[in-house]
């Protein structure tokens, strides 16, 4: 107990997506290579993936949806429902194997193995709803990690945070009407940045109303205006919800250097992004959390935010 679980497989790179496309392979590789290079990696306690089983796919995604995603894989067409949604015959088997990896990683925290963990997994995830893939991602691999969490450990209040740059429709939506997860997101809005979705009125819907929070940041905004929602929105949201569990959308394409995105999050920026969520985490589950790799697009600047991501995640 006390160390940081980190997921990663090889067989993540086989999901190989159009040449010049932003969700490649080479994300993973100069993740890997950083971490390598700054010897983090012996300081992690590796976790093994395999295949989620589909039974835990269908506790988020309708059963005709899963099997159209796999019939395209098989075969062998160049995307899944948009020309974005980039795919090969292994992509299936690859969606699979990163919701695997998060359950393992959830399994191995909550039985006390590691303290947290770090999930360097594609394809990523919170896009997807339902019914459809959309914005690179095909299974939600944090929502599917939620209901796991719930289904397997009887955990009752799951909060999911997802500092991305994009919004995350997918996790929104399919808990838009559910109480027992809370769901924050702060990303740029609006402007060219995807989906659109999450602004400050999206607070879900019947039982399910008041427990999504948006963060919408402008185009052009940094350090302060992170600072400022976080403080203000995240902060006192989460206290009130009490979560059991965290699960965090950990998106690294809201810094200055990433083209993905239109706002100026420094590096000392997510730093402080890193150290409000891990205050929280620390004082509401004694450090316990999962955190899943979804975008972050320039490959200088990624390896070096995900490397203080897991320092920090090593300090709680």
């Amino acid at each position: 107990m006390g160390k940081t679980g980190f997921v990663f497989d090889e067989r993540y790179l086989q999901h190989q997506t159009f040449n010049g496309h932003p969700e490649c392979a080479k994300r993973l590789t100069a993740i890997m290579d950083g971490l390598a290079g700054n010897g983090l990696l012996d300081d992690l306690v590796k976790i093994a993936a395999k295949p989620a089983n589909q039974r835990w796919i269908e506790t988020v995604h309708n059963i005709h949806y899963i099997m159209k995603f796999e019939e395209a894989c098989l075969w062998g067409l160049p995307d899944f429902e948009h020309q974005d949604n980039s795919i090969c015959r292994e992509s299936y088997e690859t969606a699979l194997l990163a919701v695997g990896g998060v359950l393992k990683a959830i399994d191995a925290v909550m039985n006390d193995e590691v303290k947290n963990a770090f999930c360097a997994v594609r394809p990523p995830g919170h896009h997807a709803e339902a019914n459809q893939a959309m914005g690179f991602c095909y299974f939600n691999n944090v929502a599917i990690g939620a209901r796991y969490l719930q289904k397997q450990y009887d955990i009752e209040k799951v909060c999911i945070i997802d500092f991305d740059v994009h919004h995350g429709n997918g996790t929104q939506h399919i808990f838009d009407t559910d109480n027992s997860v809370f769901y924050y997101s702060i990303h740029e809005h609006p402007s060219f940045a995807y989906p659109g979705t999450g602004r400050e009125f999206e607070t879900g819907f019947s039982s399910g109303e008041g427990f999504t929070k948006n963060s919408p940041v402008l185009p052009g905004r940094g350090d302060e205006e992170y600072r400022e929602k976080l403080l203000s929105d995240l902060v006192p949201a989460f206290k009130e919800f009490a979560p059991e569990a965290v699960l965090l959308s950990a998106g690294f394409d809201a810094h200055e250097n990433d083209l993905m995105s239109g706002t100026n999050l420094s590096t000392e920026g997510y730093d402080f992004v890193n150290d409000t969520i891990f205050d929280l985490v620390r004082a509401s589950t004694g450090g316990r959390v999962v955190s899943v790799l979804e975008g972050g697009y320039d490959l200088q600047i990624l390896p070096v935010l995900v490397a203080n991501h897991i320092r920090k995640l090593m300090a709680i």
